[in-house]
């Protein structure tokens, strides 16, 4: 559809017969200091599409999403993702078993050949069946972020309780899990981690850093700041982490095993120069500029009333004196252009001089025109006219 054939949906006064269509200019709320885009912009850029993937059963291992980065499928190729963490002690290694990653007691921890910064992550582990030991001693591993930087516990509770910060689920040392959702040993258990690091700035913190984690479906940690990582036995305080890291798989002396390891990397935050919310006014005007250059640009592609919109459209991120002054030409000679037609004609454009009233209005209010701008009133007299304001 056209820029000036959506532009006729936009009014939001109740006496017009326009339906309301929410895709287009001088709708919501303007842009502000601290956001580059106004309500219900429709020149914010759409989310990319990701085919989802597939649930795990106990018996398969469901499928990741199509932009995931896949660190073990249970193949021998993904085996190549994961190396001893530290230099090999003996000729113990972790093994391909049945389709898992499986940590062989003595083998000492893994990390992945890749490193990661922010991402979701899935994982799925299962405890051995044979019960041997209690609270710490069943079915113990961990997966740590960014290199050992912060753990997400891994242990067997099922009937087992253990220190609450240390129960599987926990952000190790530092806040234990809000539920116990534990499958029996053996079964498979499902985490799903959403990890943000510390931003620090000037050694200064902006954002603490934070966790959410899900087991088979239940939160049970939910936006839970990181407090420096935590550890065994001691208090840990907050600090900044390096931007990406290993991924880090725990030998605790259990037979504990692996499957379906996956994540996709998270964009950056606002306070890291993202556009995903509110934005330092510098960052946002900075951003404002650039969509207002876009839609100039883009404003060079179209004539008559089209490109005038797009160029008061642009007025609405960023002011430009030189904009300003052609798109207020332009738009006096559309109103004398409307000026000149009949009334049987105008009747006919109805719609396109609605448009304009909406997006006149709109520039007025938000004082992206300044008050010498007559565009308003004269499309104003032509409605008035017309008798288009009396009810029926």
């Amino acid at each position: 559809m056209k820029l000036s054939k959506r532009l006729a949906c936009f009014s939001t006064l109740p006496f017009l017969l326009t339906p309301v269509i929410a895709d287009g200019p001088f709708y919501g709320d303007p842009p502000d200091a601290n956001h580059p885009w106004g309500v219900h912009d429709h020149n914010r850029p759409q989310p990319k599409i990701v085919t989802p993937g597939t649930c795990s059963s106990q018996e398969v291992p469901g499928k990741p999403p199509s932009d995931a980065v896949v660190l073990f499928d249970g193949t021998e190729a993904t085996m190549k993702n994961w190396v001893p963490a530290g230099k090999p002690k003996n000729d113990k290694r972790w093994t391909l078993t049945n389709g898992a990653l499986q940590c062989t007691p003595g083998a000492g921890t893994v990390k992945t050949t890749a490193e990661c910064g922010d991402c979701q992550l899935h994982i799925e582990w299962t405890a051995p069946t044979e019960i041997k030991g209690k609270s710490q001693g069943r079915g113990n591993s961990g997966v740590f972020f960014l290199g050992g930087a912060i753990e997400v516990q891994v242990l067997d509770n099922y009937n087992n309780p253990s220190y609450a910060d240390g129960m599987a689920g926990s952000v190790y040392g530092v806040a234990p899990p809000m539920a116990n959702p534990l499958r029996k040993p053996g079964a498979w258990q499902a985490y799903d981690i959403i990890f943000r690091r510390p931003v620090y700035k000037d050694g200064m913190e902006v954002d603490p850093g934070r966790v959410t984690v899900l087991i088979n479906g239940v939160v049970v940690q939910d936006s839970t700041p990181l407090e420096g990582g935590g550890g065994h036995r001691g208090r840990s305080k907050s600090r900044p982490f390096p931007e990406s890291g290993p991924l880090m798989l725990q030998d605790h002396g259990n037979t504990t095993a692996f499957r379906n390891i996956w994540y996709r990397p998270l964009p950056p935050r606002a306070v890291e120069g993202g556009t995903d919310g509110r934005l330092t006014k510098e960052a946002a005007m900075v951003k404002r500029q650039e969509i207002a250059a876009d839609i100039r640009k883009d404003a060079g592609t179209k004539t008559g009333k089209d490109q005038m919109y797009r160029l008061f459209e642009s007025l609405c991120y960023a002011p430009h004196d030189e904009t300003l002054a052609a798109a207020t030409a332009m738009s006096a000679t559309y109103v004398a252009e409307l000026k000149s037609a009949d009334k049987d004609a105008l009747e006919k454009r109805k719609g396109e001089v609605m448009q304009a009233r909406q997006a006149f209005n709109y520039l007025v209010k938000h004082e992206f025109v300044p008050t010498s701008f007559t565009g308003k009133d004269a499309v104003e007299a032509i409605i008035e006219a017309q008798g288009w304001n009396k009810k029926k």
